[in-house]
């Protein structure tokens, strides 16, 4: 257990950082599952650059390493071009 006070705070920031990302991260794939779901290429195309910039903003805040945000990035296009 942690004795000094600095530490204590780290472990409550830690935990609270979790949560914050455990939300965004849920929303993201949640957000993706929905754009593949989707049948109407006309839909897709507008929900698309939502998706992205969902999974770019995981990749800026370090939630998800840059190369698989493009991996997901790439394939969701590829996915979207082919409906």
């Amino acid at each position: 257990m942690a004795h000094h006070a600095s530490a204590k705070k780290r472990i409550r920031q830690t935990l609270k950082r979790n949560i914050q990302q455990r939300y965004y991260r849920k929303s993201t794939r949640t957000a993706m599952k929905k754009l593949r779901a989707m049948s109407d290429a006309s839909e897709a195309q507008a929900f698309l650059p939502k998706v992205i910039s969902m999974v770019d903003k995981l990749a800026k805040r370090n939630i998800w390493h840059k190369n698989k945000a493009n991996n997901i990035k790439s394939k969701l296009m590829h996915f979207v071009n082919t409906i």
